[in-house]
């Protein structure tokens, strides 16, 4: 991804305080979830474009860099959301106000587009891999794998769901009401339970927030699970949109884990207690089966290559 020269900008854009709203429901997890955190960024490249008063095309796409950078800083382990964002503003040229306008508007909903296709693609590939009476194992919330989930009820499969409540913040229970209410059998266990709840699956489908050439990343727990899921023989697929692939890895860049406040672990903690509480942790590509994208399901180095090939755009 290219960094450019932002232009002097007026002091107070228009669009900078609900734009700051916006980052600021991503930064509290009022909007979670890689893909809505991805979509929340297009929605708010759209309202630059809309609430603009600009009359030049290159002070637009000055603003529209600005609001790139601040989406991309609000949290740092989402290639998706910078993906994204990299899509709509990569070959946007100074062109006609009203040329420019419709080009960055054009392309939000491509890339918007990309992800609802993505999904049902997904969906359709990961439903293959449920059969009748099997459970499957599944930790935090990942909308990749709810939509396998849900199709595979859709087809008429009997299978039974083990979920993990994900602490501190009981993503999890997301998991629960929206299987619950799809009228999928569920049971959700307390995180410290998971290998008894693994002992008993099928099959392990989890989501991701970013895959690198070296690793997977998702919600912390995920690789302890995994390890365990292999010991037991139990496949396991990462289920995923292809654009949470970081390229800037293939340059030695590393990816950071967030890490999120220790208030969340324990609001007034004694003095001399220090808490770790980061969000996400990494998965060695050895350990899984596969990963379920839109692009197929490939092992870890053929899913990078199909993305290099896919979208080259990405590695500009």
């Amino acid at each position: 991804m290219v960094t450019r020269t932002l232009l002097t900008l007026s002091r107070n854009p228009s669009w900078q305080k609900p734009l700051r709203s916006l980052i600021s429901d991503i930064k509290t997890i009022k909007i979670q979830g890689a893909e809505n955190i991805a979509l929340a960024g297009l929605d708010g490249l759209a309202l630059v474009v809309q609430k603009s008063k600009t009359e030049y095309a290159d002070q637009l796409l000055a603003e529209l860099y600005q609001a790139q950078q601040l989406l991309s800083n609000a949290r740092p382990t989402e290639p998706a959301l910078r993906n994204a964002l990299h899509f709509v503003l990569s070959e946007a040229h100074r062109e006609d106000m009203g040329i420019l306008r419709k080009y960055i508007l054009d392309r939000i909903l491509l890339a918007k587009f990309h992800f609802h296709e993505s999904a049902q693609k997904i969906a359709a590939l990961g439903a293959q891999k449920i059969k009748d009476g099997m459970t499957i194992f599944t930790h935090c919330h990942s909308s990749s794998v709810m939509h396998i989930l849900k199709l595979a009820k859709k087809e008429g499969k009997s299978f039974k769901v083990y979920n993990t409540e994900a602490r501190p913040l009981f993503q999890g229970r997301i998991t629960a009401r929206e299987l619950a209410k799809s009228k999928i059998p569920v049971t959700e266990f307390v995180d410290d339970a998971a290998e008894l709840a693994l002992r008993k699956a099928d099959l392990f489908l989890f989501g991701a927030d970013a895959i690198t050439t070296d690793f997977i990343y998702n919600k912390i727990g995920t690789g302890l699970f995994a390890h365990v899921a292999r010991h037991y023989r139990i496949p396991i697929y990462v289920c995923t949109d292809s654009w949470k692939f970081d390229p800037l890895t293939t340059q030695g860049r590393e990816e950071i884990i967030e890490q999120r406040p220790a208030s969340e672990i324990w609001k007034k903690a004694p003095r001399g207690v220090s808490i770790k509480n980061p969000a996400f942790e990494t998965i060695e590509p050895q350990v899984i089966t596969g990963i379920i994208s839109e692009l197929g399901i490939f092992p870890h180095d053929r899913f990078i290559a199909r993305v290099e090939k896919a979208y080259s755009w990405m590695f500009d």
